[in-house]
């Protein structure tokens, strides 16, 4: 399988002419600026990659990770934006992303190769005042055997390294809701593997993850390649 990287929350960039928009700066240091410590994962992931691409503008400008019919497409900052601006947004980050990524799977799926796709992502370790009870989180669409089966390898090869890590699927979203792994699932609807691995916030530090974490993604990931 050729292995494809993405990272949609990699940072909370603003560009300067939207920056107007948020004179709330410190919603942009939260969860949901960004995915904090995912772009530090997904950098120490890159060698294992044939293709890899991210984003540093923040999420609460655009959603990357949402189609573009979705209600948190745009944030509060923004959906109450004129529609012109709105579609400059669209036209200058979501499409440009969003088409890189669909181009390089298609010419690796026209090649005869199955992708597996992993977007790297982490999650808040407690939302609404619930404590969220997992260390990573595996999504797949259950429909799909492909899927199902390599984050059951992946799963085991990560707790051979580490018995006490709690690793579960589908948790603490669903990989068959509205994302981009799934909005490419139903553009290739063969050789392609799509899967969203959710990492816990509290294993990250100043915008890096726990370098124990790391070592176990790359040696799992790794050993899944040869």
């Amino acid at each position: 399988m050729t292995l494809i990287l993405t990272c949609e929350h990699g940072g909370n960039a603003i560009p300067k002419i939207y920056k107007k928009y948020f004179e709330n700066k410190a919603v942009l240091k939260t969860h949901r600026g960004y995915d904090l410590g995912a772009l530090d994962v997904f950098k120490n992931l890159e060698p294992l990659s044939h293709a890899s691409y991210f984003s540093t503008t923040s999420r609460l400008l655009i959603e990357l990770n949402r189609s573009l019919h979705h209600n948190q497409l745009f944030s509060e900052f923004i959906k109450n934006r004129s529609k012109t601006e709105k579609a400059k947004i669209i036209e200058t980050y979501y499409v440009p992303y969003r088409s890189s990524v669909e181009k390089k799977i298609k010419s690796v799926i026209g090649t005869g190769h199955t992708v597996l796709h992993l977007s790297i992502h982490s999650f808040t370790p407690e939302l609404d005042h619930i404590t969220r009870n997992c260390d990573i989180g595996l999504l797949f669409d259950s429909t799909k055997k492909a899927e199902q089966q390599y984050c059951k390898r992946l799963k085991t090869a990560l707790l051979k390294q580490d018995s006490k890590l709690n690793i579960r699927y589908n948790y603490p979203y669903l990989g068959k809701a509205d994302g981009f792994t799934t909005a490419l699932r139903k553009q290739f609807s063969t050789h392609y593997l799509g899967i969203e691995i959710e990492i816990n916030q509290k294993f990250v530090s100043k915008n890096s993850t726990d370098l124990s974490i790391k070592a176990m993604l790359y040696k799992a990931i790794q050993g899944l390649q040869l």
